[in-house]
């Protein structure tokens, strides 16, 4: 008889772990429908009013830019360079935007080093030009060796997002816009009337457009110096509405929702997985750096650039291996 109760017993906790199981791989599921559904949702809203061209090419996987950076085996960071462009449907383009993320996966730490688009640099192959028409002449391998020559740093991947996908991640994760001080009176408008910039002062929420034209502006005594230091907060600002509950909720959406303006080398396993890590345990700040640093530029011009910064290169070389490989304390720039 006790025999029988030890079996009925038993069996009891065996059902319990098959119910516990079921109720599990039910949830799993669920959720694997709903970052599919969303993801979907994302694509869909993406390319809404969009050329059918840029719908066609979400269902195929993009041809990917040829780029030749390595990764340190034993270095727990991973150096991404992000590129933001507008090419207004040229072939070719220079690029606005030109950072080196770095993510360290043991600390949970975001980098950030902005290079300015006028920086005077040695481009292998050509003559001595601007950062940015690396990019132009090469795509994102020639700007990796421009960068790693210049700067003594490697890059492992890349990414090129155009504008109108971060003016949609934006509206994504925060329908109701961003909060940002706009701290001047910003009104620009291109010949081509393309880029029409209209902001008053004032501590307002921008939407996807408006906040990357608070990013983009540049006609001002700061110049270029200025729209960098604005990009590094805009950056900041759409990082803390990602990690928010809200934006953790969006992720799959805003993954689909980004995807049409993104040319990445980086596997979407690589991206979830470097995304989920961050998530799990997000560093409070992102720490940025400008490049070149301070006291280590002045203004030039040539007749085949026009006007340039060069640069102290041992001392950018310093600073910079300095910020990304923690050799040493160190402040950030600023302008």
């Amino acid at each position: 008889m006790a025999n029988s109760r030890m079996q009925r017993k038993h069996r009891q906790r065996k059902r319990k772990k098959v119910s516990i199981l079921t109720v599990i791989i039910v949830f799993l599921l669920a959720g694997a429908a709903y970052a599919v559904f969303e993801y979907n949702a994302g694509v869909r809203n993406a390319t809404e009013g969009e050329d059918p061209n840029v719908a066609e090419e979400t269902s195929t996987e993009k041809e990917t830019e040829e780029f030749n950076g390595v990764k340190e085996q034993t270095s727990s960071k991973t150096n991404v360079l992000l590129l933001g462009v507008d090419s207004r449907g040229e072939t070719k383009s220079r690029t606005d935007t030109i950072i080196i993320a770095q993510y360290d996966s043991k600390t949970n730490e975001v980098k950030l080093g902005s290079i300015m688009r006028d920086t005077y640099v040695s481009i292998p192959g050509y003559k001595d030009n601007k950062i940015n028409t690396a990019f132009y002449f090469g795509g994102p391998e020639l700007l990796r060796q421009t960068i790693k020559e210049n700067f003594g740093i490697d890059i492992e991947y890349y990414a090129i997002v155009d504008f109108k996908g971060f003016t949609k991640v934006v509206d994504t994760i925060s329908p109701k816009g961003i909060e940002i001080e706009v701290e001047k009176r910003m009104k620009y408008q291109d010949g081509a009337g393309t880029i029409n910039i209209d902001l008053y002062p004032g501590v307002q929420k921008l939407n996807g457009d408006k906040l990357l034209d608070f990013a983009r502006f540049r006609n001002d005594s700061e110049g270029d110096f200025g729209r960098v230091r604005r990009q590094q907060i805009v950056l900041s600002k759409v990082k803390d509405e990602i990690i928010s509950i809200n934006g953790v909720i969006k992720l799959p959406r805003l993954l689909g929702t980004i995807q049409p303006f993104v040319d990445t080398n980086m596997s979407q396993t690589k991206m979830l997985s470097l995304g989920t890590d961050y998530l799990l345990n997000p560093d409070s700040d992102i720490e940025t750096l400008r490049i070149p640093v301070d006291n280590s530029f002045w203004n030039a011009s040539y007749e085949h650039a026009g006007a340039v910064l060069e640069i102290d290169k041992e001392k950018n070389i310093a600073e910079i291996s300095a910020f990304f490989n923690d050799t040493t304390e160190m402040s950030v720039d600023t302008p």
